[in-house]
C-alpha cells in the first residue's frame, strides 16, 4: 500500500511537472510570437494553439481525477487505479479513454481475481465514444445460465421471443428461413437479392469467398451467405439487446467494434463488404469518410462494397455522400435511388454495389 501511495504521489509529481513545462512552453512561444506579431503587424492579436489547450486539460483532469479518486475511495479504488497504471505500463488504452475519467474510472473500479461488475452498458458507452480498445481487467467475466445463451438481466426482453415480437424487423428470429428469405426477393429497386449479387460477381469472374457485414445487427445477411458457402463476418454492437449473442448463436462470429474503429482485418483479403443500415448520414462526416477508406483497406482488387439502403438527405447526397463515395473511384454496378416513403425533409435510400479497381 505505501508503496503504490509512493507511486501515486510520484505520478502526481511528474504530470504536475509536465504541465509547468508545457505552460512555460507555451508562454515563451507566445510572447515571441506576439512580440514578432507587433513588429509586422500591430493589429493582429495571438491565438492560443488548440493542441497545446488540450494537451494541458488533459493533463490536469488527470491530476484532479487522480487526486480525487485516491482520496474518495481508498480501498476498492486503489487496487483498480493500480490495475489501469499497471496495464498502461504493458500495452496502451486508446487515447480517448482518457477523455472519459469518470467512465473509466467506473469499468477500473472492481475486485481483481473476482467476477467482473455487470456493467455491459458502461462497456457499450465506453466503446462508443472512442474508448477502444478498453483495457483488460483482471476479472472474470459473467456467463449466463446453462438454460440459456444470454444473460438476460441486462435487458428488458427476457427471450428471442419478446425480441421479435418487439423489434419485427430486426432478425431476431434466429430461423435459417427467415435469414435467407429476407435477402431472397426483388420488391424494390433497392432490393438486391443474394441470387443477384451472385451473378454478378460470377459474370465478372470475381469469386466471393469472404465477406464483412459492417453494423449487421442480428447476422442475418452473414446467415443467408452462409447457405451459399460464403464466410461473412458481422461487426455489431448491443445496444438495448443482445445483437452479439444472436449472431453467435447462428454459428457465425460477432466482431464487437464500433463503425469509428479500424477494421480487425488485414489489407486486401475481403471480397465483399456490406454495409447495413447502422451505416448512415448520423454518423459524422469525417468518421463516414474514414470509415469508407479503411474498408476500401481491407478489400482486394476487384472486390464490391455494397451499401444497402444507405440513408440521408437528398441534398446530402448529391453534395457530400454522393463527392465522397465517387472518391473511392469504383466501379458504380447498381445506383439506385428512392424517397422515404413518410418523407418530410427530402429524405431518401441508397442502395449502391460498388467494384473496387484491381489496380491503381
Amino acid at each position: 500500500m505505501a508503496g503504490f501511495t509512493m507511486s501515486l504521489n510520484l505520478l502526481l509529481l511528474v504530470a504536475m511537472v509536465a504541465t509547468n513545462i508545457l505552460s512555460l512552453y507555451h508562454l515563451s512561444s507566445t510572447t515571441n510570437f506576439f512580440q514578432s506579431t507587433l513588429k509586422s503587424s500591430p493589429s493582429s492579436v495571438p491565438t492560443v494553439p488548440d493542441h497545446l489547450l488540450r494537451q494541458l486539460h488533459t493533463i490536469r483532469s488527470a491530476i484532479n481525477h487522480l487526486t480525487n479518486h485516491h482520496h474518495q475511495q481508498p480501498d476498492k479504488s486503489t487496487s483498480s487505479s493500480k490495475d489501469l497504471l499497471l496495464y498502461s505500463k504493458l500495452s496502451p488504452i486508446a487515447s480517448s479513454c482518457h477523455n472519459h475519467p469518470d467512465l473509466l474510472h467506473h469499468y477500473m473500479n472492481y475486485t481483481p481475481f473476482s467476477l467482473c461488475p455487470s456493467d455491459s452498458d458502461l462497456v457499450e458507452k465506453l466503446i462508443l465514444r472512442g474508448c477502444h480498445p478498453l483495457p483488460r481487467r483482471r476479472c472474470f467475466s459473467r456467463t449466463p445460465p446453462k438454460d440459456s445463451s444470454v444473460i438476460w438481466s441486462h435487458f428488458s426482453c427476457k427471450n428471442f421471443d419478446c425480441l421479435a415480437a418487439k423489434f419485427p424487423g430486426l432478425g431476431f428470429d434466429l430461423s435459417v428461413d427467415k435469414s435467407v428469405s429476407q435477402f431472397s426477393s426483388y420488391k424494390t429497386e433497392l432490393d438486391l437479392p443474394i441470387t443477384q449479387l451472385l451473378k454478378i460477381a460470377k459474370s465478372a469472374n470475381s469469386v466471393l469467398r469472404l465477406g464483412i457485414d459492417v453494423g449487421g445487427g442480428t447476422g442475418a445477411f452473414a446467415a443467408a451467405m452462409k447457405a451459399r458457402n460464403v464466410t461473412v463476418v458481422t461487426t455489431t454492437m448491443n445496444f438495448n439487446a443482445p445483437y452479439s449473442e444472436a449472431v453467435a448463436l447462428r454459428g457465425l462470429v460477432p466482431l464487437h467494434v464500433p463503425l469509428q474503429q479500424r477494421m480487425p482485418v488485414f489489407d486486401g483479403v475481403v471480397d465483399l463488404v456490406r454495409c447495413g443500415r447502422a451505416v448512415n448520414r448520423w454518423i459524422p462526416v469525417t468518421v463516414m469518410e474514414f470509415l469508407l477508406f479503411d474498408l476500401d483497406r481491407v478489400l482486394r482488387g476487384g472486390g464490391y462494397l455494397w451499401l444497402d439502403r444507405f440513408f440521408s438527405k437528398k441534398v446530402d447526397l448529391e453534395n457530400v455522400y454522393g463527392p465522397m463515395i465517387g472518391k473511392l473511384g469504383y466501379k458504380k454496378v447498381k445506383w439506385a435511388v428512392a424517397s422515404k416513403v413518410d418523407s418530410k425533409h427530402g429524405e431518401v435510400f441508397l442502395t449502391a454495389l460498388l467494384q473496387k479497381p484491381v489496380s491503381r
